[in-house]
């Protein structure tokens, strides 16, 4: 991009009025979307102070009061690389920052505007003892017009922070409520992205819409204008290669729209992703009071059938999942080099996108991603949200700020605001679904990634499925596409993952697959381990292969790019360094898919309108009274443990669901590595059309009926899932009294068993 020197020169201008270039972190220009000459960064050190009491305010801290101790902005105090490194050690509530600063000359008679990236989770700023704002939410950027507040020479500013997940109306993504462990890390509190100061004119433009339209050869362009001043006239003017191909000029205020048709038609694509360069300019009269530059890329994202194309041609999206997190800065990148590495190694591997999981990454990673052709499904963190409706307007206020920020990176194909969602966000998704089409009807919308799907029309969908065994895991999807009759649906009362598990003919994707573990020392990986690295090559080339060789896939999504912390399931340690021989991941990653070659689908699913009346003959913990207690033991029993005549009077009496004390969804603790449960329950001895298990397990599960094994499940699954055992069941079954035997094994993380036996 033309643009990019500049963007450095500015930087390096701007900075060198608060301290040497190398005392300050993170130097880059946050927004190379949005960016003007006249800016400097606030990044650096801060006063800093953790409010125990949350008496700050009566004390005063508002303005004129040191606080006691130093921070490095933008890092959080959690994060080593703040110069605290708290860790998880103290759960921070209320914090403070202080900072002087002064005003260079290059802004005096401008407007200035007080940038923060990202600080989670509701903050207050004053400067020089005044309000100059409120924002609420942990993710996106927000400013406010400080020009009234400021005075000649220096200039104090305080931040205010509350960062409270204990009241579930916060969203906090992957971040530990307590510790560190299972798949949730180190918590971020506070400044976590870059915080800056920028000079604009009387009327400047606050934010633009930049809609490419590759088929007409243009692009289209809406500006808003902030400001009132007469005779307004704003030019926006298209670079390639550093020669204009095109502009368009338009008078008034506020709203703006432009149109650019464009002279050299140069497409954005993965494989080559070229960027026009934008320059807007406002003018008030003949004056030029406002100048912005950003860029764009000329490309377009359709659905056709089962399809997701890129200008027209189907691009099979190989996906990494990418947490975001780092060993020394938790959230935050320690450097612009490094959010540009990850994408690298990324690539390096094959993989030519990622699902930014549980987390809004910043604005300069989504320009890498924009600059080196990556494919992106933006997320948000809605891990630790309750779905309360008191919740709802701060959640659907900070999803708007999101799409309106980051809707012009071309990079960005799909968007999904929710993850592993349960019933009770059904309302909330289908809110925020309804809100991303409004805003951008340009882009794909999944309402959540896996198990609760609740959009009647959807246009994509997706599954998660961890399942270890490469032979079973392509025979599943491979029927799941085999164009016979659609089964039985699960009843939504066990969670609405029926949704996942029926095709409509429309893309589908596996979401999250892999995870597979290895050096998981002190942590874990998913399911049970390879125990060599040949073992390991085997099962992801069959895991990949399944995907690749099924044309019905849009694409998929590997756990994940780097171990995060005691998850160790990642391509690379969580230092970055490779755990693997690249080449050879490259080379399984990268063959040509099915799905490029375009090779036939499966047909229009046909589907089954008349669904079983389901009886429950043994009830999950959603069944209610229909659940009774088990017998349960965590040591071995003998060999006949599971048969009718097993004497199970000493055993411990407890309701499923059995699993660790941290899941707060269990009833009975259990945090062993196995769990035998018995009970009996009876049957009336009438015909049997339908036979189901719908079982929510982690990990490896037997279960038996009268001593006959009707379903083996392995690895886990985080939510209900039906199994047809309709011959098996009709096999063991008897009238009266049975008895249902279950053993699951648990090798690393979480420990979770609950069933339901059900019956038409």
């Amino acid at each position: 991009m033309t643009g990019k020197p500049l963007t450095l020169l500015a930087a390096i201008l701007m900075m060198a009025t608060v301290n040497s270039i190398a005392e300050v972190p993170r130097p880059e220009h946050p927004r190379p979307d949005m960016f003007r000459e006249n800016w400097m960064t606030l990044n650096g050190e801060w006063q800093f102070e953790i409010d125990r009491a949350a008496d700050g305010e009566n004390r005063g801290l508002t303005s004129g009061k040191d606080l006691n101790s130093k921070i490095i902005v933008p890092f959080c105090p959690e994060s080593k690389l703040s110069g605290i490194g708290l860790g998880n050690s103290e759960r921070l509530k209320d914090v403070w920052y202080r900072r002087m600063f002064e005003v260079p000359a290059t802004m005096k008679g401008k407007r200035i505007l007080l940038h923060f990236g990202g600080v989670d989770y509701k903050t207050w700023v004053y400067i020089n003892g005044k309000p100059a704002g409120l924002h609420i939410g942990g993710n996106t950027a927000f400013c406010f017009d400080i020009t009234r507040l400021l005075r000649d020479g220096s200039n104090e500013m305080v931040v205010k922070v509350l960062d409270d997940m204990s009241t579930g109306l916060q969203p906090s993504g992957k971040q530990a409520r307590n510790k560190s462990e299972g798949c949730v890390y180190t918590r971020t509190t506070g400044i976590w992205q870059p915080v800056w100061l920028e000079a604009v004119g009387s009327s400047f433009v606050e934010n633009i819409s930049v809609l490419p339209d590759p088929d007409n050869s243009r692009v289209l362009i809406t500006a808003k204008i902030n400001g009132m001043d007469k005779n307004l006239k704003l030019t926006a003017e298209a670079f390639a290669d550093g020669k204009k191909t095109g502009s368009d000029t338009t008078t008034g205020p506020w709203q703006n729209q432009l149109v650019l048709e464009l002279k050299k038609k140069k497409l954005w694509e993965p494989a080559s992703p070229f960027l026009y360069d934008l320059k807007l300019t406002l003018f008030s009269d003949k004056e030029k009071i406002d100048e912005v530059t950003s860029y764009f890329g000329l490309r377009k994202v359709t659905i056709d059938g089962r399809k997701i194309l890129i200008n027209d041609k189907p691009v099979f999206q190989r996906l990494i999942l990418d947490q975001g997190f780092y060993p020394d800065g938790i959230w935050t990148a320690p450097t612009d080099e490094a959010l540009k590495h990850d994408i690298e190694m990324c690539m390096a591997c094959g993989y030519n996108g990622a699902r930014l999981h549980q987390k809004v990454f910043e604005p300069r990673f989504l320009y890498w991603a924009d600059k080196l052709g990556y494919l992106i499904w933006g997320e948000y963190p809605n891990w630790g949200f309750n779905y309360k409706p008191e919740g709802y307007s701060a959640y659907i206020n900070e999803w708007t700020e999101i799409l309106l920020r980051d809707r012009n990176h071309p990079s960005i194909v799909g968007w999904c605001p929710f993850n592993e969602s349960g019933n009770s966000a059904g309302e909330i998704q289908q809110i925020v679904w309804n809100v991303t089409k409004a805003i951008d009807p340009t882009r794909p919308a999944l309402e959540t990634s896996g198990w609760t799907h609740t959009i009647p029309y959807p246009e994509v969908r997706d599954a998660h499925d961890y399942n270890g065994n490469p032979e079973t895991f392509k025979k599943h999807w491979m029927n799941f596409f085999s164009g016979a009759p659609q089964g039985p649906v699960l009843p939504q009362r066990y969670g609405n993952h029926s949704a996942a598990n029926v095709d409509l003919g429309i893309p589908f994707m596996v979401s999250e697959i892999g995870g597979i573990g290895w050096a998981t020392e002190g942590g874990w990986g998913y399911g049970s381990g390879p125990k060599t690295l040949d073992e390991l090559y085997v099962r992801y080339k069959g895991t990949i292969d399944a995907m690749l060789d099924n044309p019905n896939f849009f694409g998929f999504c590997y756990t994940q790019l780097t171990d995060i912390e005691q998850e160790k399931n990642g391509l690379y340690y969580y230092d970055r360094k490779p755990k693997f021989d690249v080449k050879k991941i490259c080379e399984i990653t990268s063959r040509q898919a099915a799905y490029e070659r375009c090779e036939p689908v499966a047909p229009q699913p046909v589907t089954i309108s008349a669904q079983p009346q389901w009886k429950v003959l043994v009830g999950a913990t959603q069944d209610g009274k229909l659940s009774t207690p088990y017998k349960y033991v965590t040591e071995k029993p003998s060999d006949d443990w599971m048969t009718e005549a097993f004497d199970d009077h000493t055993w411990k009496s407890g309701l499923a669901p059995f699993g660790r004390e941290e899941n707060r969804r269990i009833h009975t603790p259990w945090t062993t590595s196995d769990i035998y449960l018995r009970k009996t329950f009876e049957y009336n001895g009438g015909d049997i059309k339908n036979g189901a298990i719908i079982i929510c397990h982690d990990e490896d599960t037997d279960v038996y009926i009268n001593g006959q094994k009707v379903l083996e499940v392995k690895s886990f699954i985080g939510h209900y899932q039906m199994h047809i055992v309709t011959d098996r069941l009709k096999k063991a079954l008897k009238k009266g009294l049975n008895t249902i035997a279950i053993h699951t094994h648990q090798t690393t993380g979480g420990q979770f068993i609950d069933l339901a036996l059900l019956a038409d």
